[in-house]
């Protein structure tokens, strides 16, 4: 009973396997014809619609896909990833630094901590010449000793830097070795930018390279000292394109792929607020860091800020205040800087500037502008309101020191 019970299943088996086998010749005979038969009309397509989009999107010819794909096809190549590594000096807490712990630990305990660390970084940049000429922020590389360069295809290079200036936040790291193919990053113009055009921000934020994130520009001419960089001399691109840690020195692009200007601050209490230099800036300095020399930048000494008729007249009238505004518009000198051209002027904390060559200012923004343009050792006349005196003071510009290399 057993054995014709199994020799029966064989046979269904048997029967079973031949019907699967024909079903597949046949299926395969159909595909072979169909494949040597001329194609169906587009009449006679599937009806399902996506099907055709897709494979006429597939057909695009690359320049005609979107802008933001377009602009890094043509500017991507040329960002690279900068790491930098420097040794700095171990400093001991305020606490171990009292006299008392010299004398009960003993100087032996002292000497055997180390003396130096290594502290390494990262941020970004963007080649500018075949030469491995690299725009960055100078927070970025600033006190680097070790400079290392990785290209988006993966290339690494040792770099070095040519020069930096901590005032307008920009570096020039040139890549040390001779290499061939260098992509080249194109440079726009922002002079042309306009609120709401296309912003694109490339760089490697957090260490992951190739990130790019899109946005618009948000304000022109943003002055430093309303960024929250005082110490800066700048007027910043702000976007709402997203700016992260490791974005620094990376480039912000036009919707045609040119560099418009370098990322390098955020506002940390917010989001979708970015701040870049613009490009014109960096190429009007690029090549004076390039060269290693000193960036020229008048000062005058001042700590100041913008004052009202309105707001003076409010500030006299609280018993408390320490004393007495001259009520005009114009900036008012909250501190005057010790061994300055200011002090030597014989400016005084409190006056309030109402012209500069007879030029009307009503902002810090002005007389930074103003000092600016001077030149190092340039004469300027500040009328000042001191009380119910109106005095015009010379004062001579010098040279910002310390602050580029």
């Amino acid at each position: 009973m057993i054995i014709s019970i199994a020799h029966t299943l064989r046979k269904i088996a048997s029967h079973v396997f031949a019907l699967l086998l024909g079903g597949i010749l046949a299926f395969t005979t159909l595909r072979v014809a169909a494949s040597n038969a001329d194609p169906a009309p587009t009449a006679m397509a599937s009806p399902v619609a996506p099907t055709e989009t897709l494979m006429a999107q597939d057909a695009r010819p690359t320049g005609q896909r979107n802008f933001v794909s377009a602009a890094i096809q043509r500017t991507g190549p040329a960002v690279v990833r900068i790491d930098i590594a420097r040794t700095v000096e171990n400093q001991l807490p305020p606490m171990m630094q009292d006299p008392f712990f010299r004398d009960f630990f003993g100087d032996q305990f002292f000497q055997q901590m180390p003396q130096e660390r290594r502290v390494e970084g990262q941020g970004s940049g963007f080649i500018i010449d075949r030469a491995g000429m690299i725009l960055t922020n100078a927070h970025v590389v600033s006190g680097a000793d070790e400079v290392t360069v990785t290209l988006q295809d993966g290339r690494e290079f040792e770099a070095s830097v040519l020069g930096t200036d901590t005032v307008t936040d920009l570096a020039v790291v040139k890549i040390s070795d001779r290499a061939a193919d260098l992509p080249v990053a194109p440079l726009g113009n922002s002079d042309g930018l306009e609120v709401g055009d296309w912003a694109i921000a490339v760089g490697s934020p957090g260490g992951l390279n190739n990130t790019v994130t899109l946005g618009i520009i948000s304000t022109l001419d943003r002055p430093s000292s309303q960024v929250g960089i005082p110490d800066k001399r700048l007027n910043f691109l702000q976007t709402d394109a997203a700016i992260n840690p490791g974005n620094s020195g990376g480039p912000l692009l036009n919707d045609r792929g040119e560099v418009i200007g370098i990322n390098t601050a955020i506002r940390a209490n917010a989001m979708g607020i970015g701040f870049a230099i613009p490009i014109n800036k960096a190429k009007e300095l690029k090549d004076i860091l390039a060269a290693g020399q000193e960036v020229p930048h008048p000062y005058v000494g001042i700590e100041m800020r913008d004052i009202t008729a309105d707001q003076a007249r409010r500030s006299n009238a609280d018993p408390n205040s320490s004393f007495t505004i001259p009520e005009v518009d114009g900036v008012f000198i909250w501190r005057i800087l010790p061994d300055t051209p200011a002090a030597e002027a014989g400016l005084r904390r409190g006056d309030v500037i109402t012209e500069i060559d007879g030029n009307r200012v009503t902002s810090g923004t002005d007389i930074q502008n103003i000092v600016e343009q001077s030149g190092v050792n340039g004469r300027l006349r500040f009328t000042v309101r001191r009380g119910n005196q109106t005095l015009n003071i010379n004062v001579r510009t010098a040279q910002l020191q310390n602050q580029s290399r």
